[in-house]
């Protein structure tokens, strides 16, 4: 008997039932009536779905409104971060400047610098420029990002070098070296940035919270906030629907852009 297997075999039984339970419960929760969701002993499985608490998301809340908000909104930022981070991180893979290495040094720092430091005065910026309570406040501040940066700099750091030195030779600038020989080969490393940044901002509570104001530019977070009811009064299942709702777009993201994304894990390996 293959031990080893086995116990590699018992390490994904656990790590599945930790990641994928709360999900499963969470769906059957939602397709219960809210009579039976504290039921003792509990029951895992629905005798008989009830799918009325999905109806009572989108009597309760305008549902396409926020989820047009949230799409539009994550869309941009990762399409911005993308873009970029894809320019940034070649511009410190190759690109020679003086004081290359000393501004890549306070790029990384501000990965430890939390959201809730510099709330504050993103806040008077984005008032100062007269987009308080729009989702350009959501957006233009997210759009660069030093995680992408870092990954994009060490992405483009793997590729030959030879490619760019023949493009120069042929009389190639650096943005057309970038444009059609580097980025396309960093496409990999791009989504990557890009399904991080979707998945991220798309469940994003904080921000929004604070940068805006009106119903109609809430994103879908806030919104589902809304179904608890007033002291939490509100129906278990009906908000529990609502975050199985929530999570269909980032699913849908994940499911066509794993290929890529397990491309850009796993480029290098082979090297």
């Amino acid at each position: 008997m293959n031990w080893s297997l086995l116990g590699r075999l018992a390490v994904l039984l656990v790590a599945a039932v930790l990641t994928l339970g709360p999900v499963m419960w969470t769906l059957s929760t939602s397709l219960r009536p809210p009579s039976e969701s504290f039921s003792l002993p509990p029951r895992f499985l629905p005798w008989d779905p009830d799918f009325t608490s999905y109806a009572g998301v989108f009597e309760q809340i305008d549902m396409i409104r926020l989820v047009v908000n949230s799409a539009l909104t994550t869309g941009l930022i990762a399409a911005g971060q993308m873009i970029t981070a894809a320019m940034a991180g070649y511009a410190f893979a190759r690109i020679k400047f003086k004081g290359r290495t000393a501004l890549f040094g306070i790029v990384l720092a501000t990965m430890m610098i939390p959201v809730q430091v510099t709330i504050v005065p993103v806040f008077m910026i984005i008032r100062g420029m007269d987009l308080a309570d729009t989702l350009l406040a959501l957006i233009i501040p997210a759009v660069p990002t030093a995680f992408g940066t870092f990954l994009m700099r060490q992405y483009f750091m793997g590729i030959p070098l030879e490619l760019a030195e023949a493009a120069e030779i042929d009389g190639a600038s650096q943005w057309r070296i970038f444009r059609s020989i580097y980025l396309p080969l960093a496409t990999p490393g791009m989504a990557i940035v890009g399904i991080l940044a979707f998945n991220y901002h798309w469940n994003e509570f904080f921000r929004p919270l604070i940068l805006t104001i009106s119903e109609g530019n809430f994103t879908l977070p806030l919104g589902l906030v809304s179904l608890q009811g007033n002291m939490g009064t509100g129906s278990i299942s009906v908000v529990l629907a609502g975050v199985i709702l929530s999570m269909i777009p980032a699913l849908i993201v994940f499911f066509f852009g794993q290929r890529s994304l397990r491309a850009g894990l796993t480029a290098g390996i082979g090297k």
